[in-house]
C-alpha cells in the first residue's frame, strides 16, 4: 500500500506544476487582452463677438466622427448654453446632429443637412437669437439674429 501512496504522491507533484503553470499562463494573458487605451480628446475653443445680422467664419468639424459641439452665450440677459452631439459624414457629403436648446423653451434639436446655409442647428442664447447653423455640407457658422452684439464661445470636442 506505501508504494502506491508514494507513486501517486510523486505523479501528482508535477501535474500540480503543470496547472499551476496553464493557470498562471492563461492569467497574464487575460490581464493582457484587458488592457483600455485612453486617448486624449481634441478640442476647438472658438471666441465670438457678432454684431446684428452677422455670421461668424466657417467651422469646420472633425469628419467621420462624433463631435461634442457647445456654445454660450456671455452677455447679460442672454447668457445661456445649448449643445449638440453632430456628426460630419465624408467631406462635402451631410451633417447631422441631436442635442438641448437653451433654458428658455428648452428642448430637444435634431437633424441633418446636405448643406443648407442658414439651417439651424442649436441656440445658444436665452432668447434665442443666437444659434449655430449649417454654413455648408462640411462647415458649421455662429448666427447673431438680435438687434444688438452678442458674444460668447464655442468649443468642439472630439
Amino acid at each position: 500500500m506505501k508504494v502506491i501512496t508514494m507513486r501517486i504522491q510523486k505523479t501528482s507533484r508535477p501535474a500540480v506544476i503543470l496547472l499551476a503553470t496553464v493557470v498562471a499562463i492563461i492569467t497574464s494573458m487575460v490581464v493582457a487582452n484587458a488592457t483600455q487605451s485612453i486617448t486624449t480628446p481634441n478640442s476647438a475653443f472658438i471666441s465670438y463677438s457678432l454684431s446684428a445680422g452677422a455670421n461668424s467664419a466657417a467651422i469646420t468639424p472633425a469628419t467621420n466622427r462624433s463631435v461634442l459641439v457647445m456654445g454660450c452665450c456671455t452677455v447679460n440677459a442672454h447668457q445661456a448654453v445649448g449643445q449638440v452631439s453632430l456628426l460630419h459624414t465624408t467631406p462635402s457629403s451631410f451633417i447631422a446632429w441631436v442635442g438641448l436648446e437653451p433654458p428658455n423653451g428648452a428642448a430637444i434639436t435634431s437633424g441633418g443637412s446636405t448643406g443648407t446655409a442658414g439651417t439651424h442647428i442649436v441656440f445658444i442664447d436665452y432668447y434665442h437669437l443666437a444659434d449655430i447653423q449649417v454654413a455648408s455640407a462640411d462647415t458649421i457658422r455662429i448666427h447673431n439674429a438680435s438687434a444688438g452684439t452678442l458674444a460668447g464661445n464655442v468649443t468642439l470636442v472630439w
